[in-house]
């Protein structure tokens, strides 16, 4: 009697275990013979405008343990000490927590190192195929791209902004293991592939890009400068074929640099522009109709008063046209331009050309500036704001002004990724050119052109004229302020903002070189600057058109 009572609670208790409640069982079975593993996919591309590469990602083996089931920590670690550049004792640690199931020994290992750890066939050591984030270019538009951290993660610049379209979507396996912990195959039932990250292809021309940072490494070379910053932009199409900052930092070893080196200086820093901003002054002032390009304008022979204040000219000049002023880059002539205009059709103008407000270029870290409305300004603002003091912009809002003029009259928003690209290459999303608004009429850009290019030829910019084409341009020469808050009469900032060629513009180019020493005028320090890349890259956009006909005519062909 006794033994059935035993035999019929055996089969109530198997029947409850595998018929009634099988799952908790099934999941600890699961648990001890087979192990998740997250498959990363692989972070997409940033190409240039050509496919150039500028960012890429490849697999590299990560290796990582179990320590529950690493039979002997000491043993392990001393095998594997010398191999991963770890001491013994640091991996013994690892090795030896019985309560967690998974620690990290070495991530994105070398081949070599990977084989031999195999080799060795370490119990409860495994291995998994990581990606890892390459820059080919080095140094080369390092503070456009920024970087992404070791988890694939972006963490400044386009790898930030386009984080979410580039890393992708992770997948998963089940591992499948014997008694002894060893592996025995993928249990391809339960397996999701990664989905690999999306393309970028950018704006930007490497070759352009290339000729750009040189250029204006070797400005801050010359001068000494604390730091520099340049644009390059296609004016009509608002395309920015180069930016670049200096210093600058290589983006395989960002953790090596300070955050003061990796910002983007051409959108995050602000600074006074000095005369550059006369542009607004001299456009407002042809708009509204209030000043002619042959009026004259007493310029007091180098020092004018008002309201208390003396304002003076970098050096004395007399009477000067319209024309002249701007050229010349009078103080004094562009201050009683404006007090012609009045400050209500300045402050109009300051934000037409699109300051006061972040470009919308897609960069994080972008500022907005700073300009103020009539009602904060003080008495000697309306000498002061259209000379480019009491106002705040960064070096692409330049880029962004300064193409008004070479376009024609219309504010064009800057824009560096063309292309949403699958791996496969079908496009998931193109971009296009952007008009904000109008914002001068085609009339006064054409006279703008012509002032402008007079500034070149015959006044402070002649060491931005290009062999063989004919350019136009502004210098801007500001005192930095003090701590105390007064202008300093050591330390500024060398400007130089243009375009070329006259005719039809193709490249507007702007220069900002911070703090030079030694020399420090815009028309020294930053114009050379642009004649340099403004020369180079013509012949790079020349070449190119060459290989596009040629293609087309093969094509037709």
């Amino acid at each position: 009697m006794g033994f059935l009572l035993i035999t019929g609670a055996l089969w109530l208790r198997l029947v409850w275990l595998q018929v009634l409640h099988p799952s908790h069982w099934v999941s600890i079975a699961r648990r001890q013979h087979l192990q998740v593993l997250e498959l990363p996919p692989l972070r997409g591309d940033i190409l240039d405008r050509h496919g150039r590469p500028l960012a890429v990602s490849i697999r590299l083996t990560s290796v990582f343990a179990d320590p529950r089931h690493v039979k002997n920590p000491a043993a392990t670690a001393q095998h594997l000490a010398g191999l991963l550049g770890y001491s013994a004792g640091e991996l013994s640690r690892k090795l030896s927590d019985p309560h967690r199931g998974f620690v990290w020994l070495a991530r994105r290992v070398p081949y070599q190192t990977a084989a031999k750890i195999q080799s060795m066939h370490l119990s409860g050591v495994d291995f998994l195929m990581e990606p890892q984030r390459v820059y080919p270019q080095g140094e080369l538009a390092s503070h456009l791209l920024g970087f992404a951290g070791l988890d694939a993660q972006g963490l400044e610049g386009l790898e930030l902004a386009y984080d979410r379209l580039l890393k992708g979507e992770p997948g998963w396996r089940w591992l499948a293991r014997d008694a002894r912990r060893r592996p025995i195959g993928t249990w391809e039932a339960q397996m999701v592939s990664p989905r690999d990250g999306l393309e970028l292809v950018l704006t930007v021309d490497t070759a352009i890009q290339f000729i750009a940072e040189r250029a204006l490494e070797t400005a801050v070379l010359k001068y000494k400068a604390q730091g520099a910053s340049i644009v390059v932009m296609n004016p009509s199409t608002g395309e920015i074929l180069a930016l670049a900052n200096r210093p600058s930092y290589d983006p395989n070893r960002f953790a090596q640099v300070p955050p003061d080196v990796r910002r983007n200086r051409a959108v995050t820093d602000t600074f006074e522009p000095g005369s550059v901003f006369k542009i607004v002054t001299a456009a407002v002032a042809l708009g509204t109709g209030r000043v002619a390009p042959s009026d004259n304008f007493y310029c007091e022979n180098g020092a004018f008063q008002v309201a208390g204040h003396i304002l003076h000219d970098h050096r004395p000049h007399g009477w000067l046209t319209f024309r002249e002023v701007i050229a010349q880059s009078s103080n004094i002539g562009t201050a009683k331009v404006a007090m012609q205009c009045g400050p209500q059709a300045i402050y109009s103008g300051i934000k037409a050309f699109g300051f006061g407000v972040p470009t919308g270029v897609g960069l994080p870290g972008e500022v907005a500036g700073v300009a103020k409305p009539p009602a904060q300004w003080s008495k000697t603002s309306i000498t002061a704001i259209p000379m480019g003091q009491e106002v705040a912009v960064t070096a692409l809002q330049l880029a962004q002004a300064i193409s008004v003029v070479a376009n024609g009259g219309f504010l064009v928003r800057p824009w560096i990724v063309r292309e949403i690209r699958h791996p496969s290459g079908a496009v998931v999303k193109a971009f296009r050119p952007a008009v904000v608004r109008r914002v001068i009429a085609p009339e006064v850009a054409q006279t703008m052109k012509e002032i402008l290019a007079q500034a070149v030829e015959e006044g402070t910019g002649q060491l931005a004229k290009v062999p063989g084409v004919r350019a136009a341009g502004k210098t801007g020469t500001a005192q930095k302020i003090e701590p105390s808050g007064g202008y300093s009469h050591d330390h500024f900032v060398a400007s130089f903002i243009g375009f070329a060629p006259v005719e039809d513009p193709e490249l507007a180019i702007v220069v900002v070189v911070d703090d030079p020493r030694g020399q420090y005028f815009g028309g020294v320090v930053s114009a050379p600057v642009f004649r340099e890349v403004a020369s180079e890259a013509f012949s790079c956009l020349h070449q190119d058109r060459d290989r596009l006909r040629t293609a087309m005519t093969r094509e037709s062909s």
